[in-house]
């Protein structure tokens, strides 16, 4: 038994290693269909790996490192050769979302993202201070080779580390609202549901592709759906409204129309990184709120159990005082 156990883990590993590795590739594949031209350079205005890669580290642990590895290979060996320079990119693109599970960890973040300091730390730790070390060392290397031009790093720098950046603020949220969930909602919810969603499949192609750039109607679609369904909702609604934002900046299609590629770029990630702050945040602070009143609720309960089990004699019975002036032995009369 002892040997097929020790057989089983080398093995369980090979296949989760693989398996991390294969999602890695298809994410990458599936955020290079959509880019940008910035500068001269090709970026992703989102790149799904990375927010992949740090909710792998977040839900496994640190052992699922050479799977993103690997992944990273098979998606550089898809586009390119390797030269030192990309070898130096595919290490920054390994680091990045290692410094955000490290620096996440340290803050004792929760993958269920239930109170307002994790959707914080996501925001800030996960996506915007950790992806610094992809963009830079990806950008800075190419400079160093003579791949771009030096005073291109900086628009080229700030695209690079706003797409990945999205990737975690959009599709990390995504996979940790699939692993924490157990069970659906309740039927009686389902018609609200499915009112919310044929209202977004409605409005947010509309608000997307109009020319006379309506995108600000999303809003109010994100808040009923934070208010009613928390992050479930909330990050559906954006990842749904940033896909399709993005999908028309890329075709240069309603309020990106006649724009240059660098203002489609802050157009596009000014959109897509408020509408993922909003749906992180808001729905944390709604969720904590309702956890918060659920343990009122729950110690005002414990507290009325134990009052009526006070009322009803449950508590020691006092014998009554005796009565010194009563005829004792030693009282009786002559």
């Amino acid at each position: 038994m002892v040997g097929i156990e020790d057989l089983r883990r080398p093995a369980v590993y090979a296949l989760q290693t693989l398996a991390v590795a294969a999602c890695y590739f298809a994410a990458g594949r599936l955020g290079l269909m959509r880019q940008l031209v910035v500068q001269g350079a090709v970026v992703t205005p989102i790149w799904p790996p990375t927010g992949l890669a740090v909710a792998c580290l977040l839900i496994f642990g640190i052992r699922c490192l050479p799977g993103i590895a690997l992944g990273v290979l098979l998606v550089v060996m898809s586009i390119t050769s390797l030269r030192p320079a990309v070898i130096g990119t595919m290490a920054g693109n390994t680091a990045a979302p290692v410094c955000a599970y490290l620096l996440l960890r340290r803050v004792g973040f929760r993958t269920d993202l239930s109170r307002l300091r994790d959707g914080v730390a996501l925001v800030f730790l996960g996506a915007l201070t950790s992806m610094l070390v992809s963009a830079t060392t990806g950008v800075g290397l190419l400079v160093l080779t003579d791949k771009l031009a030096g005073h291109a790093f900086w628009p080229i720098w700030l695209a690079w580390w706003v797409g990945d950046a999205m990737g975690v603020l959009i599709v990390t949220p995504f996979l940790l609202l699939l692993h924490t969930a157990r069970r659906p909602p309740p039927l009686t919810r389902w018609k609200e549901a499915s009112g919310l969603a044929l209202i977004a499949c409605g409005l947010v192609p509309l608000a997307t592709y109009s020319p006379l750039s309506l995108m600000f109607l999303v809003y109010p679609l994100l808040i009923w759906a934070a208010l009613r369904f928390q992050l479930a909702g909330s990050i559906l609604c954006a990842l749904l409204a940033s896909t399709t934002a993005t999908i028309a900046a890329t075709d240069e299609a309603g309020p990106f129309e006649g724009l240059t590629h660098v203002e489609v770029m802050i157009k596009l990630q000014a959109f897509n990184g408020s509408m993922a702050l909003t749906a992180l945040l808001l729905s944390a602070v709604i969720t904590e709120q309702r956890n918060t009143r659920r343990s009122v609720e729950q110690a005002c309960q414990d507290l009325v159990e134990v009052l009526e089990h006070l009322t009803a004699g449950d508590a020691p019975h006092t014998r009554p005082p005796k009565d010194d002036d009563g005829p004792g032995p030693e009282k009786g009369g002559r």
